[in-house]
């Protein structure tokens, strides 16, 4: 093996007789903040049942390591592996045999994926109180399409042509933490309103208890969500809504009737002016009659980019997007900028793929239920890591390049009498940061109790 340093080649004779290395490092952190959010003990009482011996693996546990296995880039039951492997750092970790029996015994049991939700809530609202909570919350919600290359239970054609699965998910935008999820055929619908009544429910039943009745919550969806049920229980459950609006010819005539000077400058997120963007209101050109009282649609035009097909353009050649919310701010463009930023969903969506969701790895269609839980889980203890443990750059990082820089990076374990220590490469370009999230992570407080 060759190897360079200084410039000079070096030949390195590769010998399999070292001590103390440890691997996956980083990936210490996950494990260790889920006992920190008291996410290990709720799930550990919540799956008690499930534990029929005291010599066997804590279900809690099993189900912990594979959320922890999914953070750290698995993709399927035999990359537990990578965790088990690295005992030192994370204990004793169940075979793949055992996770599998742990799967199949919480798909058989509906009431037991309840209580890993409930275990998820109640770590929720350690983490909001360790630093994680927004000051209000806005639900997005969206489907996503995720592929079987292979017969699996409910995997059905897809209106894309493709065959597997549909999930509908929730996100909370500003915590960019995981909701909730359900996982569908292929062929159910990105507006079935049951669906995202259910999916809707379910997240907020992920809110603290305490949090629910003070703070704001907006539910935000594409134009999937301009349903008269799903918004109809918006109002009943006194939450906002902003749906995209479609392009109807009404809403075209409306448009086509605005005088110039209806339109006023769009927002950036930072809250500037968007050089390319104007915004209107029609709502009183347009008949609401049906909808929620006090739903207004909003409208915006921007010029597109070169090469871009217009769906509909008016003599100026210009793009149009409408939304309906029944948020009364008297100025409309943040209600408008509000609205645009539902785009970070697709990025949330995105970090889940890379965290498990695009390889459902199960025959039986309840098994992959589960998974999508564990799933949402990785994705909620990747973002409680960031923000709680990290700064900077590496608070925004994608798994991807979370895992390269801090996750996967491999130390040296050294025992000196009662005292461990874990020594990272001193010329890794980000060790003092990692260094630096193990002590913010130990000057946490545990649970109590």
């Amino acid at each position: 093996m060759k190897v360079q340093r200084n410039g000079r080649s070096f030949t390195v004779e590769v010998t399999a007789d070292g001590e103390g290395l440890v691997s996956h490092a980083g990936s210490a952190l996950l494990a260790q903040l889920a006992d920190k959010t008291g996410l290990t003990r709720e799930l550990s009482h919540g799956l008690s049942s499930m534990r029929e011996r005291r010599s066997a693996h804590d279900p809690g546990r099993v189900v912990r390591d594979l959320a922890v296995m999914l953070a750290d880039g698995g993709e399927g039951l035999s990359d537990l592996g990578a965790v088990r492997d690295q005992a030192p750092l994370f204990g004793a970790v169940a075979s793949d045999s055992t996770a599998y029996r742990a799967i199949e015994r919480i798909a058989s049991e509906p009431e037991l994926l309840e209580a890993i939700r409930a275990a998820h809530a109640r770590s929720r609202e350690r983490a909001w109180a360790l630093g994680v909570a927004p000051e209000r919350v806005t639900i997005d919600l969206d489907a996503t399409l995720v592929q079987s290359h292979s017969e699996k239970q409910g995997a059905a054609g897809n209106f894309k042509g493709g065959f597997g699965f549909h999930p509908m998910l929730a996100y909370f935008d500003e915590s960019s933490e995981a909701a909730a999820g359900m996982l569908r055929p292929g062929n159910a619908g990105a507006n079935t309103a049951a669906d995202q009544i259910a999916v809707a429910e379910a997240a907020l039943e992920q809110i603290p208890s305490e949090r629910i009745e003070e703070i704001e919550v907006l539910l935000r969806v594409d134009s999937a969500g301009a349903t008269h049920e799903l918004l109809d229980w918006a109002r009943e459950g006194k939450i906002s809504f902003s749906v995209g609006f479609d392009l109807t010819e009404a809403v075209r005539e409306a448009i086509r009737s605005l005088p110039e000077d209806a339109w006023s400058a769009a927002l950036c997120q930072d809250g500037s002016e968007r050089p390319n963007g104007e915004v209107a209101e029609i709502t009183e050109l347009l008949d609401l009659e049906g909808w929620p009282c006090g739903s207004r649609v909003i409208v915006r035009r921007e010029r597109p980019h070169p090469g871009a097909q217009l769906s509909f353009s008016d003599a100026d050649g210009h793009r149009f997007q409408a939304i309906l919310s029944d948020q009364d701010d008297e100025d409309i463009a943040p209600i408008e900028r509000r609205h645009r930023a539902r785009a970070r969903v697709e990025d949330q969506i995105k970090d889940d793929k890379d965290t498990g969701l695009s390889k459902l790895p199960f025959r039986d269609f309840e098994m992959n239920a589960v998974w999508l839980e564990l799933v949402l889980i990785a994705h909620d203890l990747l973002s409680w890591t960031k923000a709680l443990l990290l700064s900077g750059e590496l608070a925004r990082a994608e798994p991807k390049r979370l895992r390269y820089r801090l996750l996967h990076v491999a130390a040296r374990l050294a025992f000196s009498g009662r005292r461990a220590r874990l020594r990272l490469q001193g010329t890794w370009a980000w060790a003092g940061e990692l260094a630096a999230a193990f002590a913010r992570l130990e000057a946490l407080p545990g649970p109590a109790g």
